[in-house]
């Protein structure tokens, strides 16, 4: 009767750890599970007005950084300047999916 325990609880056991990736897949609160599926109104206002207000931004702020230049260049943030205001708008809006919120190319699973 004892060797029938052991067999019951390792058999027990066995069970529940297979079981863990199945139920982890089923988490819903977790962003990494969670695909961002925009609606249809969401991507029109993303083609008629926030793409080319973010063209238009990366565009301007690539002036203002050229224009800045030397001013950047003596204070040592040219990296964070570039990044703030040609980098940033020009990801927004070239590498963001159609209606989304997150700009970069696998954002769908992030």
């Amino acid at each position: 009767m004892n060797m029938f325990r052991i067999t019951a609880a390792i058999l027990a056991l066995c069970m529940s750890v297979m079981s863990m990736p199945a139920s982890a897949a089923n988490v819903s609160g977790n962003p990494e599970y969670q695909v961002d599926a925009p609606p249809a109104y969401s991507m029109v206002a993303d083609v008629v007005i926030a793409r080319p207000l973010l063209i238009a931004a990366t565009v301007i702020g690539a002036g203002l950084f050229v224009v800045t230049l030397p001013f950047t260049l003596l204070g040592g943030g040219v990296d964070r300047a570039g990044q703030a205001l040609v980098v940033e708008p020009g990801k927004a809006a070239f590498v963001r999916c159609l209606g989304c919120t997150k700009s970069g190319y696998d954002n769908h699973s992030d």
